[in-house]
C-alpha cells in the first residue's frame, strides 16, 4: 500500500479522534496558545475593516498565528477534498435516505450536503434564504455572543470546568433539537 492510498482511506475513529483532540493541548504546551477558530473572524475584521469600533481596536498582529492556523485548515481541507478525496459517496443509511425523500422531498445525495438546501440555486426559494442567510447570520452571531464556537466550548471549556461553556453547549444542543424536531419540519411543509 502506497502512502497516497493510506491517506485516502477512511481512518478509524480511534486514530483520527485522538489526533484531532490532541491539537488543543499541543497548542497550549508548545506556544501557550488557546485554540479559537471563531476568534479568527474578529482578527480578520480588525485587520481589514477596523472602522474605529472599540471591539476591533487591539493588536491583532499578536494573534496572526491564529490566521495562519485557519489558512492551514483551509489548505488542508482543499488538499483533502480535491487531491485525497474518497471516490465513494457519503455513507447514509437507507432508512435515513427514505425518510429524507418522503418527509422533506430531498432527492440529491451525491455531495456532502443536500444540494436542494445548500446551493446558490436554493436562494430562489424562501427556504434557501432561511437556511443560508438567516441561518448563517444566527450561527455567526451566536458564536460571537457565546464567546466561541461549539468545539471550543465543548472541548476546551468543558475540560476546564467552565460554567459558561456548559451553558453554551447545552444551548447549542437545545437549539439543534429545536431546529431538528420543530422548525425544520415547519419549513418543509
Amino acid at each position: 500500500m502506497c502512502m497516497l492510498d493510506f491517506l485516502r482511506q477512511p481512518w478509524p475513529w480511534y486514530v483520527a479522534g485522538p489526533l484531532i483532540g490532541l491539537m488543543v493541548p499541543a497548542l497550549l504546551l508548545v506556544g501557550n496558545k488557546a485554540l479559537g477558530i471563531s476568534s479568527s473572524l474578529r482578527h480578520i475584521c480588525a485587520a481589514c475593516v477596523p472602522a474605529g469600533l472599540p471591539f476591533l481596536r487591539y493588536n491583532w498582529r499578536a494573534e496572526r498565528w491564529n490566521l495562519w492556523f485557519v489558512a492551514g485548515i483551509t489548505l488542508g481541507g482543499f488538499v483533502g477534498y480535491r487531491l485525497l478525496g474518497h471516490p465513494d459517496h457519503v455513507a447514509i443509511s437507507a432508512a435515513t435516505v427514505r425518510d429524507l425523500r418522503a418527509q422533506l422531498h430531498l432527492t440529491d445525495f451525491s455531495g456532502l450536503l443536500p444540494r436542494e438546501l445548500f446551493a446558490l440555486g436554493s436562494l430562489a426559494h424562501w427556504q434557501g434564504w432561511v437556511f443560508l442567510v438567516l441561518g448563517g447570520f444566527l450561527v455567526g452571531f451566536g458564536t460571537r455572543y457565546a464567546g466561541g464556537c461549539t468545539s471550543g466550548h465543548a472541548i476546551s471549556g468543558l475540560s476546564n470546568l467552565q460554567w459558561v461553556s456548559l451553558v453554551a453547549v447545552v444551548g447549542f444542543f437545545a437549539g439543534g433539537l429545536l431546529m431538528t424536531w420543530f422548525i425544520f419540519p415547519l419549513l418543509f411543509r
